[in-house]
């Protein structure tokens, strides 16, 4: 029987019985049975939202685990065992004069526009706007020093 059921029960045979609501154990009771009543209501919504919280819990699981099973792709990431063993394997983590990356970093405005250049090398470069009123930028890969012209009319277009 369920907490519902009860409720309804007690209700049921405080009716069933008769009984004085007048007098002051008759009010007492009929009190208690009516709280009892609406505790029950309120247990059967709390169940509820709590049964449809976990299924939107397990649709949101499942869609993480897509998102992960996506971005991982196990498949690749078995042909990267592969490679680990190999004497030539290069591990940029193995690197043990490696800079720590500053402290405090800003990364600027996130409204900011990012360009790219490819130098000559063959290396891509990515730089804000600050650098491209620069006027240039140094190659990081070949020390080449790129150089920028530009017309106001085009920075505007921008």
């Amino acid at each position: 029987m369920t907490i519902s059921e009860k409720s309804a029960y007690l209700k049921g045979l405080m009716d069933g019985l008769k009984l004085d609501t007048e007098s002051n154990e008759g009010k007492m009771i009929a009190a208690i049975v009516d709280l009892l009543g609406d505790m029950s209501k309120r247990m059967v919504d709390i169940e509820d939202t709590t049964i449809a919280i976990s299924d939107e819990l397990d649709e949101i699981e499942e869609d993480l685990d897509a998102i992960e099973d996506f971005i991982m792709d196990e498949d690749d990431e078995d042909d990267w065992d592969e490679y680990e063993d190999d004497e030539d394997y290069y591990d940029p983590d193995d690197e043990e004069d490696e800079e720590e990356p500053e402290e405090g970093f800003d990364f600027g405005d996130e409204d900011s526009t990012i360009y790219e250049v490819e130098c000559a090398c063959g290396n891509v470069i990515d730089f804000d706007e600050e650098v491209l009123e620069s006027g240039s930028i140094v190659c990081p890969n070949c020390g080449e020093t790129l150089e920028f012209t530009f017309d106001d009319d085009e920075v505007d277009d921008q």
